[in-house]
């Protein structure tokens, strides 16, 4: 039984993570400032660890006696990062250095990081490629693609088996729903089913590869396990590779909800991209990696989880 400690664990992803290891029996150790996530999403069995990542102490010592790490702790969102740069910087960047520093001084052997297809930017291109050079726009992913390469440094200098997931719009329970920087998934599907007017920032016309977060866990636990010269120092997409409309989006759920009414048009978001598209074919060859539950499939999912919150 390996030992894995999860920062962010409180919060959406970190806490499905935190479910699957323990489903196949391996210890967990949860880190979380609980500033976006959640007690209650912290399942069962986690040895849980209040504590901030800008912590440099108290993560060196939260990274003591564990086999591995997935780093999914940030302070996410485009938007904020615009607003507020500064949180973003700290939690995203400072935080990250913390990390490595204390998994370098207790000899962990392997680190996942939460990437960001954010970091692709406006380019032109489709589908995404991680051989594509980055083109962050927001300091969000300007973050994110910084503690990419500190991470890939890691490998090179140091030898730690660092691993970065670039994740395309993930979605699913336990996303935040009553958030202003919630994901669109989980904020429209509160809104229709409470018979609110949703918010559509554009045309709708923009494009993303929505992106179930059983595919994204799946993912993980594949690149934890696989040989280290497969996925070292490496960047791999995490998405669908299929692409849908905000507008597709807002029909689906409205389907699956009951929701007749039309959106309320507003401006677009600065700092958004038009259109998201990955290339998985990486992290197929490197680790196996298939999507295991599609676009409609996912959203009835959320939809009824949504409920289950009323």
């Amino acid at each position: 039984m390996a030992t894995y400690l999860i920062t962010g664990v409180a919060g959406f992803i970190g806490s499905h993570l935190a479910e699957a290891l323990l489903e196949r029996g391996d210890a967990v150790r949860g880190f979380d400032n609980l500033s976006t996530g959640k007690m209650e999403n912290v399942p069962r069995g986690v040895d849980f660890v209040l504590g901030d990542l800008a912590d440099a102490e108290a993560v060196a010592k939260v990274c003591v006696g564990v086999d591995g790490i997935l780093h999914e702790g940030a302070l996410p969102s485009v938007p904020r990062s615009v607003k507020e740069p500064r949180p973003s910087h700290d939690a995203n960047l400072e935080g990250t250095f913390n990390l490595l520093e204390g998994a370098r001084a207790v000899g962990v052997k392997r680190v996942l990081y939460a990437a960001s297809s954010s970091a692709y930017g406006n380019q032109p291109g489709f589908p995404r490629v991680e051989t594509m050079k980055p083109e962050p726009i927001a300091p969000y992913p300007v973050q994110k693609l910084a503690g990419e390469l500190y991470m890939q440094s890691y490998a090179r200098v140091y030898g730690m088996e660092t691993v970065c997931l670039r994740y395309f719009n993930i979605f699913g329970p336990r996303q935040a729903v009553d958030s202003p920087y919630s994901g669109v998934v989980a904020k429209w599907a509160r809104q229709m089913l409470a018979g609110e007017q949703p918010v559509m920032q554009g045309d709708g016309e923009q494009s993303r590869d929505f992106t179930y977060i059983a595919n994204a866990v799946r993912a993980n636990l594949l690149a934890l396990d696989v040989d280290a010269e497969r996925v070292s120092g490496r960047v791999f997409n995490v998405a669908c590779g299929e692409r849908y409309s905000l507008k597709r989006l807002y029909a689906v759920l409205a389907g699956l909800t009951g929701y007749g009414g039309e959106p309320m048009v507003a401006e677009r978001r600065s700092g958004d991209v038009d259109m998201s598209l990955a290339d998985v074919s990486a992290a197929r060859e490197a680790f196996g990696y298939e999507v295991e539950v599609g676009f409609e499939e996912g959203l009835r999912r959320t939809v009824e989880w949504v409920k289950s919150r009323f």
